[in-house]
């Protein structure tokens, strides 16, 4: 019989939490009226940074933080997940501006099956019976909806590759959620506020063009930094398989 720890539990809340948010993503980012997608990303990674550090100074976690970045050679994984990380987060926001919100939300249905095969093949994760009927169920009816996309799905595949990596990567940092999201957006930050001046030089921001879009652009980094939070703390606590189980 296998015992649930409160450690387990934590990690199952954390993970519904954060998949239920995602859920609700496409609603928010269809509020933007005429910001292309690289420049809501540019603004996701910035204001993701501010919140972040706010949040670590409220919560006096700063030491973590100032030890990993003292260790530049221990921040390659952190590096990788920075990168794909910005990867998914440009894929999606592009497939919501482009009406390809169905391709989004398949990239999401499978990357619970590449969780899957990630924790089986890399970390020799084993699954139980009922979890693999689960997991055949759900590649069946993935396997429909791509048979009636007509096409090869690039968006749904290069969501679903990148945020599996970034979830197999994620699982083997060290560093604790809050501060490994931390250094990602703050590796990631120097290329945002790079992007942010050339926009601003070239008079092609809407930061400053209404003050809807001014709030939900200020608003994207919260809204993106607390999934991402959960994410980080059901795969702390979960095999891989499991979080793919979600």
């Amino acid at each position: 019989m296998k015992v649930t720890t409160p450690e387990t539990t934590k990690g199952v809340v954390y993970g519904l939490g954060a998949y239920t948010m995602w859920g609700c993503f496409p609603l928010f980012f269809a509020l933007f009226d005429g910001v292309p997608a690289y420049e809501i990303l540019i603004h996701r990674i910035i204001w993701s940074c501010v919140f972040l550090a706010v949040v670590i100074s409220v919560l006096r976690r700063w030491r973590p933080v100032i030890e990993a970045l003292a260790h530049p050679k221990s921040l390659v994984r952190v590096l990788a997940c920075a990168t794909l990380i910005g990867i998914n987060w440009g894929i999606y926001i592009y497939a919501v501006e482009t009406s390809h919100v169905l391709q989004a939300s398949l990239g999401y249905f499978l990357t619970p099956l590449i969780n899957v095969a990630l924790g089986m093949l890399v970390l020799r994760e084993r699954m139980a019976r009922l979890q693999g009927v689960a997991v055949l169920l759900a590649g069946s009816g993935i396997l429909i909806q791509v048979v009636l996309l007509g096409s090869l799905p690039w968006i749904s595949l290069v969501l679903a590759v990148s945020f599996g990596v970034y979830g197999l990567l994620r699982k083997q940092i060290t560093l604790d959620g809050l501060s490994g999201l931390f250094v990602e957006t703050l590796l990631l930050l120097p290329v945002g506020l790079l992007a942010l001046t050339v926009l601003i030089g070239l008079d092609l921001s809407h930061f400053t063009g209404g003050s809807t879009n001014t709030f939900l652009l200020l608003a994207s980094g919260m809204v993106t930094a607390l999934p991402l939070l959960a994410f980080a703390g059901a795969a702390r606590r979960l095999r891989l398989a499991t979080v793919g189980d979600f």
